[in-house]
């Protein structure tokens, strides 16, 4: 898969090598009152290191990229294509605990449809950066409408913020409901309402 490097990006791994990440997790469980050098928690920095690259890989993933590929031969289908219930880990911005859910995704399309992986791999993509979920949900809606040239894109979250039930006000049977809709789906309430109803089932 293509890398996307902006200047950014290419500043801040000139500036943090993996070592220097290492260390600042060994800081971290200094300040939390621990001991890094016991046996148990030698290796967590660099256990974290690697679980930060799994976790934050979106960073270097180009979603136009994972959508360049489409197909012409559908015999002029061009009623919505929904795909329910994709898993989602994402990590909020403001405290980087989980966010933990399921993404709905429909496209009406343009002429071209793509491979149906590729939705869930785009909802992936924009999951593995710090996030909002108002963000995260308007990201993948935008990104499919564009690549795709869609007549329509509406993209639904439900995921339960740990940031809000591990700490703060502690509310674990709470989850959070984005919607955000494109095109037909949101121009056309008969689209957004059959999408619900699928969605729901």
């Amino acid at each position: 898969m293509k890398l996307v490097k902006n200047q950014n990006e290419k500043n801040l791994e000139n500036k943090v090598s993996e070592e220097e990440a290492e260390q600042a997790f060994v800081k971290i469980i200094e300040y939390i009152g621990e001991d890094p050098s016991r046996e148990g928690l030698q290796s967590t920095p660099k256990r974290l290191v690697k679980a930060f690259k799994e976790y934050f890989k979106g960073y270097h993933e180009d979603p136009k990229e994972i959508l360049k590929k489409t197909f012409g031969d559908v015999e002029g289908y061009d009623d919505m294509v929904i795909q329910k219930n994709i898993s989602v880990q994402s990590h909020c911005e403001h405290h980087m605990a989980p966010i933990i859910g399921v993404a709905h995704v429909a496209y009406i399309p343009n002429d071209r449809v793509v491979g149906l992986s590729k939705l869930a791999r785009v909802v992936e993509v924009f999951s593995k950066r710090l996030q909002t979920q108002e963000r995260l949900t308007m990201q993948i809606a935008n990104n499919l409408m564009e690549a795709l040239d869609a007549k329509g894109v509406a993209v639904s979250i439900d995921a339960t913020h740990q940031c809000m039930t591990m700490r703060g006000i502690k509310k674990e049977q709470a989850t959070t409901v984005t919607n955000y809709y494109l095109g037909k789906f949101k121009e056309d309430l008969s689209f957004q309402n059959r999408y619900l109803r699928f969605i729901s089932k």
